[in-house]
């Protein structure tokens, strides 16, 4: 039987579980240690818990690579709960290589050739389609692949 299930008599542990499914950590067994998660699943039950406070709308929420080992489906449940904190007022900044989560960014500040280690330079800031016509951009030609196949899907 699922946790959630079993605990439907129960609206804040249900709550809770539903949550951690939301963001795509359907998953995770009940009393599984900390150590054993990765730090995408670590950002995620943060982010869970964040989601079971009331919303202001003044936080800013900063991400690194949430989406760390996701099936394709999680990421999309991620994405419903980050776009429902936007929604609400916030500020959400994902730092991210997934190329269903740059389609669907609102703004993107695209770091190019010599990121991390070596500093690297903005190669381009702006909305999503004009990252696609960036030659200098080592990530236009995956994002432009992505929303080609997914327009024509």
């Amino acid at each position: 039987m699922k946790p959630v299930i079993f605990f439907d008599d129960d609206p804040g542990v249900h709550r809770s579980l539903r949550l951690l499914g939301d963001v795509g950590l359907g998953y995770i067994k009940l009393g599984q240690s900390a150590t054993a998660l990765s730090g995408g699943e670590a950002q995620r039950i943060k982010l869970a818990t964040e989601l079971q406070k009331t919303q202001k709308g003044s936080a800013l929420y900063i991400l690194d690579e949430p989406t760390t080992g996701l099936h394709p489906s999680d990421v999309e449940k991620l994405l419903i709960q980050l776009n429902h904190l936007v929604d609400s007022g916030n500020t959400v900044i994902v730092v991210e290589h997934d190329m269903q989560v740059i389609a669907q960014s609102d703004w993107i500040i695209d770091i190019g050739p010599g990121a991390g280690d070596q500093g690297g330079n903005i190669v381009y800031s702006g909305v999503t389609h004009g990252l696609t016509r960036i030659k200098e951009s080592k990530t236009a030609p995956f994002l432009k692949r992505y929303l080609t196949s997914f327009q024509s899907a």
